[in-house]
């Protein structure tokens, strides 16, 4: 919907149905103009009723799913939406954002969606059960084992989602989720709930979710959170005080409800002591510093709050970043003249100026007014336009409110130290943030300095030369990495790749008998029933069993077969080749042979050469070279089947093999895995 179109009343998705609440609604206003944009309102909806729905339908309708499954249902939900992003970008105007900065939001959003279904392929197996870390071995003949999995929680994961990044924030949370197989009940803040509200219909219209997998709930949550169980997760981003008050909720204290923070943040970053006017790094701080103050007009949660630079750069710090900020160009986002929008509404762009109040006890303005804005567009009167502030502190180390209030626009407050630890005190008083960063290009100084941030920030930028023209920013989340930090910043984690999967699922310790471990885990531990009959290798996934096995004969290794190794492959390491040498070595009685001549030796025993199913070797894993081997010795090869991935869009899956070498002792010499591609019939289709 574009600016000035007749307001829409927004609806909710609960127990399979397109829902609107009780009344008229609430306005909610367009940020840049004013006008009444969207109703709002949830009375009526039974929230009760909205839980049970996603345990009923969603839940199950996952869970028979495999994560690739999942992934590849993601992927496509994701192709889809950023065939209708142009839809969401017109939409996204209401917000208060430009399109660069709803550029974040949305495209960001839908990118991170798809980055976290293409990990999920790669990282994880296609199975509907996780297994985590080894098999522990609990009694002396192997016949009593247990193994840590990893299963989706039965129940329905709440996101309770911050204003200024509507989709985003919806879609970096359900990624995960469903991923682990858990359905998801979105609650967006009312503020900008049109947008996620525009999303998430879109998504539904694809057909490719399953019934009860994701619903929204567009305006006040109710007695939602009443409702929730020790299967659900809860998910919240906004203020602290929200958050500790959810977080307290009589239901989710009395069940122990995994509940996940992200809150208030004043992010710091720091300008090095190397970092000086005419330097690389002091003009990307400066940039950095600018830019980040007014993306999103500084609504987001990762904005730098504090300026931390050394005593004798301040003056040109302060001069440098007044100086960049006086070219913003403010107004309507939907002006390609302009680089900041407006606030999300006026009471936010209120709240933030109350803010400023409090840090003035502290700071001083030294750019930007608090009562005045340029605009290239708009009207101050009805949108809720601000100038970039920048603040200066002159008493930081015994200030207190800059760095306890967190103003939510695009505000930040400079500040300096003497040396690298009062830098890192200063970066701490800040009592936990979401990101901090640091600019330098002396390697000593950042050594010091990351160590001393790292305890009290979920993420940690670097940014110099080197990295100028690759670097993502201090502000921007990766799908690859933790989104979160400690303390005020709400001590939760998001994201960081599979590790966000891993939250919605419970570890569980299983024990038991090698055979009953396997039946649960899918995969083939040392001890289960084996069978041995045509050589695995000629047999291709529709045939082959985990448990399949091959024993090899015996290969007797020689003098002249490591001396050939060694010629052929110049490794003339002293081991192998110098007999007082290698008796000098603590864990050597002489020479012994190469580690990968044993491994060499092992594929030539086990491998059947002949054209077949198996299409190509990709690598080991956990290879370890556990007894010495010495001329003479014998080797020979038990070669297991212990996992099959078939890939869901290919016509080949990956075989992982327990591939273990002993000798004539029964000594095991080598223990790996071997990974291959095995086609899922033989002989292919053409």
């Amino acid at each position: 919907m574009a600016m000035g179109t007749t307001a829409r009343r927004l609806e909710s998705y609960v127990e399979g149905a397109w829902r609107r609440g009780d009344g008229e609604g609430q306005p909610v206003l367009n940020a840049a103009t004013g006008t009444v944009h969207a109703l709002i309102g949830t009375e009526g909806l039974d929230f009760k009723a909205a839980l049970a729905w996603g345990r009923a339908k969603g839940g199950p309708a996952l869970r028979a799913m495999t994560i690739h499954e999942r992934a590849l249902m993601l992927k496509a939900v994701g192709l889809k939406l950023m065939e209708l992003k142009e839809e969401f970008y017109l939409e996204n105007f209401a917000t208060g954002a430009t399109r660069r900065d709803g550029w974040i939001d949305i495209e960001g959003g839908i990118g991170t969606m798809l980055t976290f279904a293409s990990k999920a392929r790669r990282e994880l197996p296609n199975t509907r059960v996780l297994t985590e870390g080894p098999v522990e071995v609990l009694s002396r003949d192997g016949s009593f084992v247990a193994q840590h999995i990893l299963s989706p929680f039965v129940g329905v994961a709440v996101h309770i989602n911050a204003y200024n990044f509507p989709v985003w924030g919806m879609l970096e949370k359900i990624a995960p989720s469903l991923i682990a197989g858990m359905p998801c009940i979105v609650k967006p803040a009312s503020q900008t709930a049109y947008l996620t509200e525009l999303v998430v219909r879109r998504m539904l219209e694809t057909g490719l979710l399953p019934e009860g997998a994701l619903q929204i709930v567009t305006g006040s949550a109710g007695d939602l959170l009443d409702h929730v169980d020790e299967q659900d997760v809860v998910t919240f981003t906004g203020s602290a005080s929200t958050g500790q008050k959810l977080k307290s909720s009589p239901a989710i204290l009395k069940h122990s409800v995994r509940f996940t923070m992200e809150a208030d943040s004043l992010n710091a970053s720091i300008l090095g002591a190397d970092a000086g006017p005419g330097t690389d790094e002091f003009d990307l701080f400066v940039r950095e510093v600018a830019n980040e103050m007014t993306v999103k007009a500084g609504q987001k949660c990762t904005a730098i709050r504090r300026i931390i630079v050394p005593k004798t750069h301040e003056q040109a710090a302060v001069e440098a970043i007044a100086a960049r900020l006086s070219k913003t160009k403010i107004g309507l986002p939907d002006d390609e003249a302009v680089r900041m929008g407006a606030i999300v509404s006026l009471n936010d762009r209120d709240g933030v100026k109350a803010k400023v109040a409090e840090l003035a006890t502290e700071a001083e303005i030294v750019s930007g007014s608090l009562d005045t804005v340029d605009l290239v567009s708009g009207e101050a009167d009805h949108g809720a336009f601000m100038a970039p502030l920048l603040l200066h502190c002159a008493k930081p180390l015994t200030a207190e409110v800059v760095h306890s209030v967190e103003a939510f626009g695009p505000v930040a407050t400079v500040m300096s130290y003497e040396d690298n630890q009062e830098a890192v005190e200063l970066a701490r008083k800040g009592r936990g943030s979401l990101a901090s960063s640091l600019f330098s290009n002396d390697e000593a100084l950042v050594h010091d300095v990351v160590t001393g941030l790292a305890p009290f920030h979920g993420r940690v930028l670097i940014g110099n030369r080197g990295s100028a023209k690759s670097s993502t920013g201090h502000g921007s989340p990766l799908a690859p990495l933790v989104h979160g930090g400690p303390g005020r910043a709400g001590g939760g984690e998001e994201m960081g790749g599979m590790r966000g999967v891993k939250h919605f699922m419970q570890r569980s310790a299983v024990q038991g008998t090698p055979e009953m471990l396997s039946a649960v885990t899918g995969q083939w531990v040392d001890g289960a029933s084996v069978r041995s009959d045509v050589h695995p290798f000629r047999k291709s996934l529709a045939e082959l069993q985990i448990g399949d096995q091959i024993a090899t004969k015996a290969r007797e290794v020689t003098l002249e077969d490591v001396e050939h190794f060694a010629e052929f492959t110049g490794d003339t390491f002293y081991a192998h080749m110098d007999s007082e040498a290698a008796k000098a070595n603590p864990f050597f009685e002489d020479r012994v042979a190469h580690g990968y001549l044993i491994a060499s030796f092992a594929a030539g025993l086990f491998v059947d050469p002949e054209p077949g199913p198996v299409l190509a070797n990709y690598g080991v894993d956990n290879l370890r070279f556990l007894t010495p081997v010495y001329f003479g010795d014998s080797l020979k090869v038990r070669l297991t089947c212990k996992e099959i991935n078939p890939r869901e869009n290919a016509d080949h899956g990956e075989v992982r093999w327990d591939c273990q070498v002993t000798n004539q002792k029964d000594e095991v010499v080598a223990q790996y895995d071997v990974l291959t591609m095995v086609a899922k019939t033989w002989p292919q289709a053409a």
